[in-house]
């Protein structure tokens, strides 16, 4: 059986958007320390990813949104040195970045990208990328809900173009509707994407239905029960009569009942059974091959428990 790798370099922690801001450098900190903590560290392959290329991130973003991306990044790098310490520029009331954000987005999308590469060359059974900022609320021209580059469809897209997938599920269990992620890959009958979300909930506007988006809300306060009936009846035989060939998670812990971001009610044993359902569809059509990528999930205690579960189910330690 393959290792699982684990995607992690140390500049994602540079990006900041400002003090007391939820989607902090200290998230990857506290998972760091609780997987070195448990011993789960010396169960994985440990890699550092290299940027991702402009060519990848245009697979996922309009030219004009990476060229004010990267403009802004100039401007703020010239301003951090007039200035003389850091400074911030807001997108929205949410969402701000500094001269870092740029090349900590691109890492993620490089995270995802190179996690692709190795576990379809065999090399890795499946990876889990400890990165940030998040993903699945950028869209093709925009930046919101603390997202920059849309990295899973980054992924999800070059595995279909450089390595000739016919068919990638995306699964999304963050407790906020993935709108990023439906806004790109609506109607793209090789991506099926399946998620639970509360509802009424950020991010707010109508919901696309397709052909190929099973996206299901569900009421604040839902708990275990509720969850699981959605992926053993829902998720489970959509996913296996598609027969996809990767699966990607878009792994944010904030359905947990501990954090604030949202009104949910999972547990720790919620994320190791979802994990291990999903492992045994990619065994019975993917030959294993799973990309797991951090999104949300902002308290500091239940957080690194989350990824822990998640991580020992996917490297079955």
């Amino acid at each position: 059986m393959g290792m699982t790798g684990y995607y992690f370099h140390p500049d994602c922690k540079l990006h900041k958007m400002g003090d007391h801001h939820p989607e902090c450098p200290e998230r990857l900190d506290v998972i760091e320390d609780r997987l070195l903590i448990t011993g789960v560290a010396d169960a994985l392959e440990r890699r550092e990813p290299q940027p991702a290329s402009l060519g990848e991130i245009k697979l996922a973003h309009r030219r004009m949104y990476i060229a004010a991306m990267r403009g802004m990044n100039d401007w703020l790098e010239e301003d951090d040195i007039a200035a003389g310490q850091p400074q911030h520029f807001s997108l929205d009331p949410d969402t701000s970045m500094n001269s870092h954000t740029y090349r900590a987005a691109l890492l993620a999308a490089g995270a995802a990208v190179e996690a692709v590469d190795a576990v379809l060359a065999g090399e890795l059974e499946n990876a889990f990328c400890a990165v940030r900022p998040p993903g699945h609320h950028a869209c093709g021209d925009k930046a919101m809900g603390f997202c920059f580059f849309f990295f899973f469809f980054i992924a999800a897209k070059y595995g279909v173009a450089r390595h000739g997938l016919n068919r990638v599920a995306i699964i999304d269990f963050d407790v906020h509707h993935g709108n990023g992620t439906e806004d790109i890959v609506a109607g793209d009958e090789r991506i099926l994407m399946l998620s639970f979300y509360q509802y009424p909930f950020y991010p707010e506007g109508p919901v696309r239905e397709e052909s190929n988006l099973l996206n299901i809300p569900v009421p604040a306060y839902t708990k275990s029960e509720g969850i699981r009936d959605i992926v053993s009846n829902q998720w489970i035989p959509r996913m296996d009569a598609f027969k996809p060939e990767m699966i990607f998670i878009s792994a944010g812990f904030d359905a947990h009942r501990e954090d604030d971001m949202g009104q949910m009610g999972l547990v720790e044993a919620d994320y190791d059974w979802m994990t291990r359902r999903i492992k045994e569809v990619a065994e019975r059509h993917s030959q294993g091959r799973i990309v797991s990528c951090l999104e949300g999930g902002y308290n500091l205690s239940s957080l690194p428990r989350c990824v822990e579960a998640h991580v020992r189910a996917l490297a079955d330690v």
